[in-house]
This record gives structure tokens, sequence and C-alpha cells, in this order.
């Protein structure tokens, strides 16, 4: 997956920030995983791969062309490249792959490591400034860790748990099927003005709707012409509030209902450069309806790295 490098500012300077890093602009810790940082280019983005498996030569060619084709469109001059795994043996054909292609196309490799949760290694031979035997580091008291704890930045155990933290609460999921009938949306038209109305406030004021009023909201939100003009209520400074206020609506939606809320939480993740999680609302999605036309879209500028800053082109754009 390729995403937006997300707002936060670390600079790092030696190989133990750059293992450091990744985490927190993953937002979770990851593992048997080769991950892609860049430099240089018009709109910095990072990326984030399972590990091809050694002895998977196609795997191995797909995983190189999923993360040089985003790299090469955005002009990027320098890439640091890191693979989280135990084992060495596992991670050297991707490592090998990689920086050969890399530099054919003239792109800087400028460190290839291996981090196994205790120590990083170099990845390729010459490609980073770390001996053989390793160099010891420590996420837990590492500043970037306790950067994102101050700037309140989420960084989750691994992927799983990060998709987990979308997981659908089954108390919160009745009451709210509960108050279905009482929700009902009107009119296209009028709903998506009440739906402006009421998302404004609780984005603007941090708060989550009672079961009632989240019952009428997705149940107006399954309509394409509501939820596409709850769409364009985001922008850059207000997708944080979004990404809370979906997350909320997202754990408390039945399947049938499921789509809409998702599809809502993966564009404000991206737009707020919560890329991962912006994956996660994608699966979601794809889950319950797998040919969801915003979700296709969505994964689309997600895996071509399309940065937040075209959302607001997008949303210039006329109809149509």
């Amino acid at each position: 997956m390729t995403t937006p490098t997300p707002a936060t500012r670390l600079v790092a300077r030696t190989p133990e920030d750059l293992v450091a890093m990744v985490p927190v602009v993953l937002g979770f810790v990851p593992e048997d995983s080769v991950v892609l940082l860049t430099f240089g280019g018009a709109e910095a983005f990072h990326a984030r791969l399972d590990l091809p498996p050694a002895d998977r030569p196609a795997a191995i060619r797909a995983a190189v062309e999923a993360l040089l084709e985003p790299a090469v469109r955005h002009a990027v001059r320098q890439v640091v490249l890191l693979a989280f795994a135990a084992e060495h043996r596992e991670a050297a054909e991707a490592g090998r792959a990689l920086v050969a292609a890399f530099e054919e196309r003239e792109i800087d490799v400028v460190q290839a490591l291996r981090a196994d949760g205790r120590r990083c290694y170099p990845w390729v031979p010459g490609r980073a400034a770390v001996p053989w035997t390793g160099t010891p580091y420590d996420l837990s008291s590492h500043r970037f860790t306790a950067q994102a704890v101050l700037e309140g930045v989420v960084t989750h155990a691994s992927r799983a748990a990060l998709a987990g933290s979308l997981d659908r609460d089954p108390a919160r999921v009745a009451a709210l099927v509960a108050a279905l009938s009482r929700g009902e949306p009107g009119e296209p038209a009028a709903a998506a003005a009440w739906v402006a109305e009421v998302v404004a406030g609780h984005v603007r004021d941090g708060t989550v709707p009672d079961d009632a009023e989240a019952a009428r909201l997705l149940g107006a939100v399954r309509e394409v012409a509501v939820r596409d003009a709850t769409l364009f209520l985001m922008d850059r400074g207000n997708a944080p509030g979004h990404v809370a206020l979906w997350t909320d609506l997202v754990r408390r939606s039945p399947d049938r209902l499921l789509a809409a809320p998702a599809v809502l939480l993966g564009l404000a993740a991206w737009i707020a450069g919560h890329g991962a999680l912006a994956w996660c609302a994608v699966d979601l999605c794809r889950a319950v309806e797998p040919e969801h036309p915003t979700a296709c879209l969505l994964g689309e500028l997600l895996a071509e790295a399309v940065p937040p800053s075209e959302w607001e082109r997008m949303r210039a754009q006329p109809a149509g």
C-alpha cells in the first residue's frame, strides 16, 4: 500500500531514527513487511507491503513494481528501504531486487535496513550505516515515540490492532438497530441538508450523535446523493474531526449500513494523512460491498500515492 506522509514532522539523523519513524508514519508497528520512505519528490509518501517470500520471484517482482511505480511518477530522488523481518534470509532476495530496480531508475537508495524488533542490520551490502552485527534500538523510549504521544498520534502494536480499532461494538450496534425505525431519512435533498448541519456540528464540537440521530444519519448516507454531498463537506482542516465522527459510526453500524460510513471514514483518513487507517476503512467497506465505486476509487488514490492536497482540486471540479 502507498500512502501520503502524515503531518507529524520527524527529522531522522541515524538508522535507529529511521526505524523508529516507521511506526509513527504508518500508525502501527509493522511485521514481516517492506517499508519505503521517500525524499526529494514533489510530494513525500511512504509505503508498506507484506514481505514477499524469498522463494516467490513473481511476488518479489510485484512488490518491486508496486513500490517503484509511484516513486518514479512522483519524481522521487532518494528513498530509504526497510525490511521488518526476524530473519535476513527471508528478506534478502527482495532487498537486492528493490535496490537494483531503484538504482536502475536513478533513484538513490540512501539506506537499506532490516529491523527485527530489537536490532537493525544492513539489509543489502553497502546500503546501511550500521555494522553487520546490528545496532540496538528501543521504540518505547525513542524521541519519535514520545513526540507522537505529545501530539496525540496513536501508534498501534500491529496492523491487525489498527484494523481492530474499527471493530463493531455489539451492544452499540444493537442499540442503533433498535433506533432505526425512528430514523427515517426523508427525501435525499432534505436529508443532505440535515446531514450537513448535523455532521458539521459534531465535527466542530468533537461530539458524537445519540442512537436516534446516528440511526437517521446512517439511513440518510445510504442514499448516493447524500453520501456524496457528505464527502464534499471534508477539507484538510476538518478531516480529523470527520475521522473521529465516522470511526464512531462505523463501530455502531450493522452490516447493511456499514459501507457508507466506512467509505466516509476512509476518505477523511486519507485527507488527514492517515493512509493505513484509510486502507483499513476501504477493506471494511469492500468486505460488505466488494465493488463499492467510491471505495474502489479511494483504493486507487492510495495505491498511486495521490497526496491529500489533491482533494481540494477534486472538490473544485464541476460535477459531470
